[in-house]
């Protein structure tokens, strides 16, 4: 066995899992497929080093891992969500402001997760640790703090080797916990601990929200809502709360959209998600947004509508749909740098 396949075979197995820790403390998955690609070319350079002895494989690619994000996180600021910017908007008919020069949390692929069980990268969503809600309060710890959280709290890497890890002392790191615990706390992240409804529950819900989204049904859509139901739309720091505000905002889409549209399902961060498509110009239908739903027992309580247009190659979903058919077409996306954002804050490419 050559040294390529060696390492190939003991790393492997662990790149799931390094991919959703790298998430996990940047925010983006742009950003951790670019992390996780410099944590193995820094394994790969060092695998004749690697003492099995001293760390399990396991380890020793997370203290990578964790050295690399830690490092970018230098440069790097937090990535919010409109509602840990402000307070909701108070009418949905306000001019839409975007945030300039903000960095925004984005959402995760499940099928980056894969369906192995088994797979720490899949106990972790299953714990609730890869939510939207859990990600975006991340975003409020010093970086070191994250890295503690989540090697001693995600991964249940015992205190020591988290120690190792960060050059520092299993005393520091359990005081490093604690703040982190608490931090958390006040940032409000159990707020957004669901109760979750059954299977069946869960999508008849969800099934209901894609018939209504899907013929600009606004009453079948509120009615679908929590009483408290959030909506924001990053990269907008306008966000709205309550059925009357929902709906009436999402009907001013519609009046500016058409209602015409399609949507696909994927899932997001071990939450439900839909890709919504608006027709064009030509009769086919565009990628328009990706929006990620919590849900209830209660009812949706929380959608995260991302208007980034490279979310949907990442998510591995066609910029556009047959209009007969429903069908993927060809890729028809423009270059990244002719779209553009309109005044109606939702994303618009030219010709559509």
């Amino acid at each position: 066995m050559s040294i390529n396949e060696d390492f190939e075979r003991q790393t492997d197995p662990y790149r799931r899992e390094l991919l959703a820790h790298c998430y996990q403390m940047l925010g983006s998955i742009h950003d951790a497929e670019d992390l996780v690609q410099e944590t193995f070319l820094r394994a790969w350079r060092a695998f004749e080093r690697f003492d099995a002895d001293r760390a399990s494989m396991r380890t020793w690619l997370h203290k990578i891992a964790t050295n690399v994000c830690l490092t970018a996180l230098q440069s790097r600021g937090r990535r919010p969500l409109p509602s840990g910017l402000g307070g909701p908007s108070d009418d949905p008919k306000q001019p839409l402001m975007r945030g300039q020069e903000i960095s925004w949390l984005e959402p995760f692929p499940d099928t980056l997760l894969g369906a192995d069980r088994n797979d720490p990268a899949v106990i972790m969503a299953a714990r609730g640790s890869m939510r939207l809600a859990f990600i975006a309060a991340m975003q409020f710890l010093p970086p070191r703090q994250r890295a503690i959280l989540i090697l001693r709290e995600v991964l249940d890497v015992p205190a020591a080797e988290v120690a190792d890890v960060l050059g520092t002392t299993p005393a520091a790191v359990n005081s490093g916990l604690q703040r982190a615990r608490a931090r958390m706390d006040q940032v409000g992240v159990g707020e957004d601990q669901v109760d979750e409804p059954s299977d069946a529950e869960h999508k008849a819900i969800v099934d209901e929200y894609v018939k209504a989204f899907e013929n600009a049904d606004i009453p079948g859509l509120t009615r679908l809502l929590t009483d408290r139901a959030v909506l924001e739309m990053p990269p907008f720091l306008n966000w709205y709360v309550g059925q009357a505000d929902y709906g009436a905002f999402i009907a001013r889409v519609f009046a500016m959209r058409g209602t015409d549209w399609r949507v696909l399902r994927t899932a997001a961060n071990g939450q439900p998600a839909l890709a919504a498509y608006t027709r064009g110009d030509d009769g086919a239908f565009h990628e328009h947004t990706l929006q990620v739903l919590t849900v209830t027992a209660d009812g949706i309580s929380r959608n995260i509508v991302f208007q980034d247009p490279t979310l949907f190659e990442a998510f591995g979903l066609p910029s556009r749909l047959n209009a007969t058919t429903g069908q993927a077409l060809p890729q028809g996306r423009p270059p990244q740098s002719e779209r553009t954002f309109d005044h109606t804050g939702w994303l618009r490419s030219p010709g559509i």
